[in-house]
């Protein structure tokens, strides 16, 4: 076990920082020295030391995974499994506050960060032959390490933007903020903090122009339905209209949420109790059916720690290579 007695200060750090910053830096001490994330109070530990998710620091958020991609014949299509916070010491998705995990396996609202103007590092993989189920553990839990190096691996810096001065601002009032979807696209996704649920609004290129894309999802898609805990499963049909690519569209998309796994999960950036979602999103284009099943790991108090995404149209509940798996990293 390596230990640290001081923390670097980094400005490029994002504000995912997780408390171990407040207004500055704070040095290690023996008490927070861990081998495991069961072994700290917020139940993540990072390069030996216990994370604090209990702290003055401003949260972050990161993407919770995306199914955007492919569109047809209108070349863009919508469509995301979720966008969840990843970072620490946020409460009721302020973006600042106090957040301490209970460690009860339900992710309530005000322990996951989501709001706008956040930040958080992952590592991003290409296709790898990682198994989306884990490794089943003796007390019914499962046991996912992702915290190896994989294929096309690349640092990304995934931001809650602004709606303020977007050129789509006004076609989505009431909007909490944008978010890209996924790395193979540049589209974001608008996204809306309510009072129970966070729910995808539509999806739009970034720039205006004659090739813009500008989708509304009626009705919105609830992507995470608050409390969520093991066994509970919820699901929206919306339709999909606007532009894509400068195109007139009109499709369908349904999304299949269920949180059906608990454990331990194992980023670049440390070891995370987590709540599997899996999510299979139905998009039909014309006489073209895609389906995408994506899965999202969150902790309690750091949002979604990691988002697997399965190559389309994959059969069965549990895949043994993901098209793309986004990892939280320091």
């Amino acid at each position: 076990m390596r230990r640290s007695n001081m923390v670097r200060c980094n400005k490029k750090l994002p504000l995912l920082a997780l408390a171990l910053w407040a207004l500055g830096c704070e040095a290690s001490s023996p008490a927070d020295e861990c081998h495991t994330g069961s072994d700290c109070p917020s139940g993540a530990c990072n390069d030996g030391r216990c994370v604090s998710a209990s702290g003055g620091a401003a949260g972050a958020a990161g993407s919770g995974g995306a199914a955007a991609g492919g569109g047809g014949t209108a070349g863009a299509g919508g469509g995301a499994a979720g966008i969840g916070g990843a970072g620490g010491a946020t409460s009721g998705g302020s973006g600042g506050g106090f957040c301490s995990p209970n460690h009860d396996g339900v992710l309530d609202k005000s322990e996951t960060p989501l709001a706008a103007g956040l930040a958080a590092k992952f590592l991003v993989s290409g296709p790898a032959a990682v198994p989306s189920a884990g490794v089943a553990q003796g007390d019914g839990s499962r046991l996912w390490d992702f915290s190896a190096g994989l294929s096309g691996d690349h640092l990304v810096l995934v931001e809650t933007q602004k709606l303020d001065g977007k050129w789509f601002a006004a076609k989505y009032p009431g909007a909490t903020y944008a978010a890209r979807l996924s790395e193979s696209s540049d589209l974001l996704g608008v996204f809306e903090v309510g009072a129970t649920a966070l729910v995808l609004r539509g999806v739009v290129s970034p720039a205006d122009g004659v090739t813009k894309t500008e989708l509304t999802y009626t009705p919105p898609v609830v992507v995470l339905d608050f409390p969520v805990k093991e066994g509970k499963t919820w699901s929206t049909s919306s339709t999909v209209t606007g532009l894509a690519q400068g195109v007139l569209a009109n499709y369908t998309e349904g999304y299949e949420s269920a949180a059906d796994a608990h454990g331990t999960l194992k980023a670049p950036f440390g070891e995370f109790p987590v709540l599997r979602t899996r999510v299979v999103l139905t998009r039909k284009i014309g006489l073209v059916t895609t389906v995408v099943r994506s899965y999202l790991f969150g902790a309690e108090c750091f949002g979604t720690v990691a988002s697997f995404v399965a190559k389309d149209n994959a059969t069965t509940a549990e895949v043994s290579e993901a098209a793309e798996l986004r990892r939280l990293a320091p």
